[in-house]
C-alpha cells in the first residue's frame, strides 16, 4: 500500500477536495471522530475555525493510502493502516475524517487529522514523518503478501514516471499523463549525447528547450505550459546545467512561445483538433456508460446498506427479546444464564458485522471489477490519441528540419553562385586592365622608337626590346598575383556575406536560420 502524506492548511478548500464527485466514481465517507459535526464539510470548517487560535497555518496531516490496483483490499486493512499512522506519528485519539474514493476501477482512502492539541493550543510536530509512513507501507506488503516496489529495496530502482503533484496539475491541464510525460524528457535525455540533439528530440516529443525565468533550462508544450526541465528528468538544476551547458543562448520563452506559434501551432492546431474530435467521439459512448454506471453501483450500494441496516436493527431486537426482564432477569443473573446469553449476543453480532462487511466487499469489489474493464477500454483510447499526437509531434518535427535543411542548402548555392560571380567579374575586370596597359604600351614604345631612331638605330632597337620583355616579365607577374588575389577562403566569403547586414535583401540572396 503506497502511503503519501503531507502537513497542509485551508481545511474547507481540503474538504471539498475529498467530497470531489466530479472527479471519482464514488465517495464514501468512513468516519467522522473528535469533531461536533458527524459530516466531512462541516468538521473541516470547525477545523478552520480553531485555526484562528494557533499560530501555525498548516494544522492539518493528509495521507492517502493506495494498495496495489488489481488487488482487493478489506476494509480492515486500511483501518489498521490508519491505526498505525496515527500511533507512529503521535496523533493517537486525536480528531480525524476518513473517506474512501472509487476512481478509474482503483479504491484508495484518505485520512486526514487535527495536529492542534485542544487543551494547550498547541501544533504537534511530526518529525521523520515520511520514513515512519514508508516503515508501516513496507509492513503492510509483507503481511498481505504483495509485491514490494523495487524503490522501497533501493532508492536507485524507483519508477522514474513518479510524479509530484505539481506536475500532476501541469500536466493535466495539457490533457497529458504526467507518467508519459516524464517518460518523453527520460528518452530524449537518454537519445542525446549534446544540447543540439536534446533539443530536437524534445522536438519530436511535442516539448521545446527554452530559458525560464526562475530556472535555466525549461521545456514548453505547445500549448505554452512552461515545466522545470529539472522536475521532468529528476535532476539538480546544476546537473542539467552541466550537461546542457549555459542556457543564456537559448530562447526566452516569449521566443519560444513566437516561434510554436508561428511554426508549430497552425498545423498541429489542426491535426490535434481533429485527432481530439475523433478521440471525443470515441470516447462519448464509454462516458455515458460510466456515467450510467456510477448511478447504478450507488443506487445499488443504497439498498444493500439500507437492507443490512434494516436486518441489523432485526437481529438487534432478537437478541434483546433473549433477555428477560424484572424477576425473570434477576434469576437469570443469579443463576448465570444471563452472562451466557450476553456472550452469545456479542458473539453473534460480531459474527453478523463481519457478514454485513463481507458482504458489502464483496459488492464494492464486483463493482470495481466491471468498473475496470470500462476504464480499460477507455484507456485503449487514450493510448491510441496519445499514439497519434505523437506521431504528429515526430512528422512535423522531421518537416521542420527537412525545411531548414533545403534553406541551408538554396544559401549555400546562392552564395557559391556570388563567389563564382564576382570571381568572374574581376577576371574580367583585370583582363580588360591589362589591354589598357599593353596598348599604352605599345604607344609608348612606337613613340620612344620614332624619336630615337635616327640617332641610334642598332642601339635602340635591342634596348626597345630588352624593354618591353621586362614590361612582358612584369605584366605576367602581376597577372598572377591579381589571380591569386581573387580566390579568398570560401569560408572566410561567407563569413564577409553574412556580416553584411547593410545591403539590401536582393543582393543578400535568401535568409535561413543557421
Amino acid at each position: 500500500m503506497i502511503i503519501k502524506a503531507s502537513t497542509r492548511g485551508n481545511p474547507t478548500a481540503l474538504a471539498r477536495h475529498l467530497l470531489n464527485d466530479r472527479d471519482n466514481d464514488q465517495i464514501e465517507q468512513h468516519d467522522v471522530r473528535g469533531f461536533m459535526a458527524d459530516d466531512v464539510m462541516n468538521a473541516m470548517r470547525e477545523q478552520q475555525a480553531m485555526d484562528q487560535g494557533v499560530k501555525s497555518r498548516q494544522t492539518l496531516f493528509s495521507v492517502s493510502l493506495s494498495p496495489p490496483q488489481d488487488q482487493s483490499v478489506d476494509v480492515s486493512v486500511f483501518e489498521k493502516a490508519i491505526a498505525d499512522i496515527e500511533l507512529s506519528v503521535g496523533l493517537k485519539d486525536q480528531p480525524r475524517v476518513v473517506i474512501f474514493h472509487e476512481k478509474e476501477g482503483r479504491r484508495h482512502a484518505h485520512a486526514v487529522w487535527s495536529r492542534i492539541d485542544a487543551e494547550h493550543m498547541t501544533v504537534i510536530p511530526l518529525p521523520f514523518y515520511k520514513q515512519r509512513l514508508m516503515a508501516i507501507s513496507k509492513d503492510i506488503h509483507l503481511e498481505q503478501g504483495w509485491k514490494l516496489p523495487l524503490g522501497y529495496i533501493d532508492k536507485t530502482e524507483r519508477d522514474p514516471r513518479n510524479f509530484d503533484l505539481s506536475l500532476y496539475q501541469q500536466a493535466k491541464r495539457e490533457g497529458i499523463d504526467p507518467k508519459q510525460l516524464k517518460l518523453m524528457a527520460k528518452e530524449a535525455s537518454a537519445l542525446s549525447d549534446n544540447r543540439v540533439s536534446f533539443e530536437q528530440a524534445l522536438e519530436a516529443r511535442g516539448l521545446y528547450l527554452a530559458k525560464g525565468d526562475s530556472r535555466s533550462h525549461v521545456a514548453m508544450t505547445w500549448r505554452g505550459e512552461v515545466i522545470a526541465l529539472s522536475r521532468l528528468l529528476d535532476r539538480k538544476s546544476k546537473e542539467v546545467r552541466d550537461r546542457l551547458g549555459s542556457a543564456d543562448d537559448l530562447r526566452s520563452l516569449d521566443d519560444t512561445r513566437a516561434y510554436v506559434a508561428e511554426h508549430i501551432a497552425p498545423t498541429l492546431q489542426k491535426l490535434i483538433g481533429e485527432a481530439d474530435r475523433q478521440k471525443a467521439e470515441r470516447l462519448a459512448s464509454l462516458d455515458a456508460q460510466r456515467m450510467a454506471m456510477k448511478v447504478d453501483h450507488a443506487a445499488e450500494r443504497q439498498r444493500l446498506d439500507m437492507g443490512l441496516r434494516q436486518r441489523h436493527e432485526d437481529e438487534q431486537r432478537q437478541r434483546a427479546e433473549r433477555m428477560r426482564h424484572g424477576l425473570a432477569g434477576v434469576l437469570d443473573r443469579i443463576t448465570g444464564r444471563y452472562a451466557k446469553l450476553r456472550a452469545e449476543n456479542e458473539r453473534e453480532a460480531w459474527a453478523a458485522l463481519k457478514r454485513d462487511r463481507d458482504q458489502r466487499q464483496r459488492l464494492v469489489d464486483a463493482q470495481l471489477a466491471e468498473r475496470r474493464q470500462l476504464q480499460q477500454r477507455i484507456v485503449d483510447i487514450c493510448k491510441d490519441h496519445g499514439d497519434r499526437v505523437a506521431e504528429l509531434h515526430r512528422d512535423l518535427a522531421a518537416q521542420l528540419v527537412a525545411d531548414r535543411s533545403d534553406k541551408r542548402d538554396a544559401r549555400r548555392a546562392w552564395l557559391e553562385a556570388q563567389q563564382r560571380s564576382e570571381q568572374d567579374d574581376r577576371c574580367d575586370w583585370l583582363e580588360k586592365q591589362q589591354r589598357i596597359k599593353d596598348q599604352e604600351r605599345e604607344h609608348w614604345l612606337a613613340s620612344q622608337q620614332s624619336t630615337t631612331k635616327e640617332a641610334l638605330p642598332d642601339r635602340n632597337a635591342d634596348r626597345l626590346s630588352w624593354l618591353f620583355e621586362q614590361q612582358q616579365r612584369s605584366m605576367h607577374r602581376d597577372t598572377e598575383q591579381a589571380r591569386r588575389d581573387i580566390a579568398p577562403d570560401f569560408n572566410e566569403r561567407i563569413k564577409s556575406l553574412e556580416q553584411n547586414k547593410d545591403r539590401d535583401r536582393a543582393d543578400r540572396g535568401p535568409d535561413i536560420e543557421l
